[in-house]
């Protein structure tokens, strides 16, 4: 009886996910130095992403507020970077350091979007979970496409996903959703382009992805 491999690619160390974790935490640490105003400068709000609201327009916003958590919540960073470590050590070593860095971002840059699309404009977030549910959403693709069992995570996910709409918590939702439809096309573009022939291919149809979330994004704002 025959084996399928487990990974798209040979990764040892995820060193991407460690360099994540460590970066974040670190920055975690300057949001509590009184007077820097680290959080406020890194986090998103449509706001910055429209320049007819009279607020500057600084789309890198889209990408930092995955790096800031909240300062009053300390298992707000606490969760995120233990469900990073858990899913980032096993997808980066199926996936590759590169592709992993590749998702990661995307699916930031993704939740971002889905508040701008989807929340109030004066809406403040920070945090990593929409890249974290963009994780998710490619492992879902990926396990079930190495012959894994996905209900599991399935499951995982959905808790997660219904967790964000509870009233009360201050989670965003919008970019829970965000981060895991991308996650979830992220995914499906690995599994489609594995081969090392692919690779044009590959790159190619991610950074389609990303232009399509700034397309979306300028259409929002531009509407």
């Amino acid at each position: 009886m025959g084996h399928r491999p487990l990974s798209l690619t040979a990764s040892t160390k995820p060193i991407i996910t460690y360099s994540i974790i460590g970066v974040t935490v670190f920055v975690f640490l300057l949001q509590l130095i009184p007077g820097w105003n680290v959080t406020n400068t890194l986090l998103y709000s449509p706001v910055y992403s429209d320049p007819q609201t009279g607020f500057p327009f600084q789309p890198w916003r889209l990408i930092t507020s995955a790096f800031v958590h909240s300062t009053s919540f300390y298992l707000h960073v606490l969760l995120n970077m233990y469900t990073l470590l858990v899913f980032g050590q096993i997808l980066e070593r199926m996936i590759g350091a590169s592709r992993f860095l590749a998702l990661y971002l995307i699916s930031a840059l993704a939740g971002s979007v889905g508040v701008l699309l989807l929340a109030p404009p004066m809406t403040a977030v920070v945090g990593a979970s929409g890249a974290i549910f963009g994780l998710m959403g490619a492992f879902l693709v990926i396990h079930r496409h190495v012959g894994g069992n996905p209900t599991q995570l399935f499951f995982l996910i959905a808790i997660n996903v219904v967790i964000g709409f509870l009233p009360g918590l201050n989670i965003s939702w919008q970019a829970h959703l965000g981060g895991l439809a991308v996650g979830l096309v992220v995914g499906l573009v690995f599994v489609k382009t594995k081969d090392r022939s692919q690779r044009r291919l590959q790159l190619f149809l991610l950074l389609g992805v990303v232009f399509a979330l700034f397309a979306v994004a300028a259409l929002r704002v531009l509407v």
